[in-house]
């Protein structure tokens, strides 16, 4: 079995811990031989991964001279940004499409999914954190533009958070002061997921943190992912300036 996840640049000594909870669309073959019965243009779709988040992620820790770790499972196959309890852990339909290959996963499969990828990867996190003098988190997603039926939406990045602020409203005031940009304040989700990544990993321990949308059109390339990575870099180690923290 490979890992469910990896870690790029664990021997740089930056504060920040990049996640990516959303890096791949990969079903690994423990989950329906590796095919969980959906097209390949579902595949490649907001559905299964956060698209260009792994590229925007890799770029902005190399930036901010700091590790990230990137899951290496989709979210169909079981969501690590959600609690293990959370209904939509384990997705059976998603912006209109089914699911085959989880339409009657049960209790046990769950359970299978849990102890194959999603704690392993929590572990991996836990472990990255813990490597750190000082850290501090920054969770890397992108969004689709439009869910089907749904309509358009406008922002460019989206800022989100729970409770704690204080990088939150920093980086939301310089993405803000950027003329070209639409940016969302707790949108297009609310921050506040309780069980998901951040709060196990920041709300809870009391760790700075922040998660960072970026609109997923506005990534597709890899020269668009770097762009997006380095445009976020020196803001984010601006708002840990001004956080004090």
């Amino acid at each position: 079995m490979t890992a469910p996840y990896h870690i790029e640049g664990e021997d740089r000594q930056g504060r920040w811990v990049v996640t990516c909870d959303h890096a791949s669309n990969r079903v690994p073959p423990e989950v329906a031989g590796g095919d969980l019965g959906l097209p390949p243009e579902d595949m490649a779709r907001h559905i299964a991964y956060d698209v260009g988040a792994a590229g925007v992620a890799r770029a902005l820790a190399e930036a901010l001279a700091s590790p990230v770790i990137l899951s290496d499972f989709s979210r169909l196959v079981i969501d690590p940004n959600r609690g293990e309890d959370d209904p939509t852990l384990l997705m059976k339909i998603y912006d209109g499409s089914i699911i085959p290959a989880n339409r009657h996963a049960d209790a046990a499969e769950v359970a299978r999914r849990l102890d194959l990828f999603h704690r392993p990867y929590h572990r991996g996190i836990e472990r990255l954190i813990a490597s750190r003098r000082a850290p501090v988190i920054v969770a890397v997603h992108s969004f689709t533009p439009q869910f089907v039926g749904r309509p358009p939406r406008p922002w460019h990045v989206g800022v989100l958070y729970a409770g704690d602020t204080r990088l939150a409203y920093p980086l939301i005031a310089r993405l803000n002061a950027e003329p070209d940009l639409c940016v969302g304040d707790n949108q297009p989700y609310s921050g506040h997921l309780p069980g998901d990544a951040l709060d196990r990993h920041g709300v809870q321990p009391g760790l700075p943190h922040v998660l960072v949308e970026v609109r997923n059109d506005l990534i597709k390339t890899p020269e668009a992912q770097r762009a997006w990575g380095n445009r976020l870099a020196p803001m984010l180690d601006a708002a840990l300036k001004n956080a004090e923290v």
